[in-house]
């Protein structure tokens, strides 16, 4: 395994982080365990969760990803042996019953998640905690323009969020802060804000990277490389598009998109198709794993400190894992940079 320090932090994370957010609706508890123990035992010192999780959000089992996480640590007692990151919900029209109607990034709310989060993961600090996406209008989550509207009035001011974040570091309740799904203007806002009022300061953003979305090159990583905040990669397979399972229409049965695409449509349109198909033929050409080589093209990005990955069996977990290791010939790397110039983004 690699490790990287993630920013200007004492956190050395490993290259692949395991991310968790099928623990509770595509994983049980057991198979959840043995996914943990596995990436103990391949050097993965890194995990990924969140408040909000499992994937798609639902009432039922909010909260459900750690609490399983939670119960593996206080059975293996390998706390001191793990990184542990999660993240607070921001403001959601849908997800009333985090929090009820208000839920935002204010401290009142940011206050009770913690707590929420330390008593489900039992633990008495967290490493890395993030705000899972603004609390302002932004375009995310396959959004391809910026909504212009005036919304400073209801939105919680990232100052308050920050100011928040510094009183549960001084209570010990959080080491470091990132965020996620961020954009240029946020993240270089929270930069300032740190600066000029000795505010914490930005760890990480976790935003999504891959093949087939690398619009985070574009303002981000120059933000990432001048001022050491380190990328933390989510769905670098696209939500498994890129291991080629779903092209043609195909829906394998219990399979992310075949139960959930609805939720993810971003990730199925005509472009993400002919791109993966693109990229397919180039995995044909050189012989290399479809897999391996969309993982191990985020692995080695410069600005990428973790790449986090997610599995619902443990071969799947072991080949993500085994891409650290995995390298892609000059040759393949100038024909994937052929296909981006094709398909440029296709999947945001």
């Amino acid at each position: 395994m690699q490790y990287s320090q993630l920013g200007k932090s004492n956190l050395n994370v490993s290259k692949i982080c395991l991310g968790t957010m099928t623990y509770g609706e595509q994983n049980t508890q057991a198979e959840a365990f043995q996914q943990l123990d596995m990436c103990l035992d391949l050097g993965v010192n890194f995990i990924d969760c969140a408040e909000m999780y499992p994937v798609p959000g639902k009432e039922a089992t909010q909260g459900k990803t750690e609490e399983y996480i939670g119960n593996w640590l206080q059975k293996s007692g390998a706390r001191d042996q793990v990184i542990l990151a999660t993240k607070v919900t921001g403001r959601s029209q849908s997800m009333t019953w985090i929090r009820g109607e208000n839920n935002c990034l204010n401290a009142d709310n940011i206050k009770l998640a913690v707590e929420g989060s330390l008593k489900r993961l039992k633990t008495d600090c967290i490493d890395l905690y993030q705000l899972h996406w603004p609390d302002r209008s932004s375009n995310m989550f396959g959004m391809t323009s910026y909504p212009y509207t005036d919304d400073l009035n209801y939105a919680a001011d990232l100052e308050e969020s920050l100011e928040t974040l510094a009183t549960l570091i001084q209570a010990g309740k959080i080491k470091h802060i990132g965020l996620s799904n961020e954009t240029p203007w946020g993240t270089l806002k929270c930069i300032h804000l740190a600066e000029s009022k000795g505010l914490p300061l930005i760890q990480s953003v976790q935003n999504p990277y891959s093949l087939l979305n690398r619009s985070y090159e574009w303002g981000m990583s120059e933000i990432a490389h001048r001022e050491n905040i380190g990328l933390l990669a989510y769905s670098p397979l696209a939500f498994g598009v890129l291991s080629g399972k779903y092209l043609n229409g195909a829906r394998p049965k219990g399979t992310r998109l075949e139960l959930f695409g609805n939720h993810f449509k971003r990730y199925l349109n005509g472009n993400a198709g002919m791109a993966t198909e693109s990229y397919m033929k180039i995995a044909r050409k050189f012989g290399l794993d479809p897999v391996k080589m969309s993982l191990s093209f985020v692995n080695t990005r410069p600005f990428v400190s973790s790449n986090i990955i997610g599995a619902t069996n443990l071969e799947q977990l072991r080949q993500n894992i085994e891409s650290i290791d995995y390298e892609i010939p000059p040759e393949a790397l100038a024909a994937i940079e052929k296909v981006q110039e094709r398909f440029p983004n296709p999947a945001l």
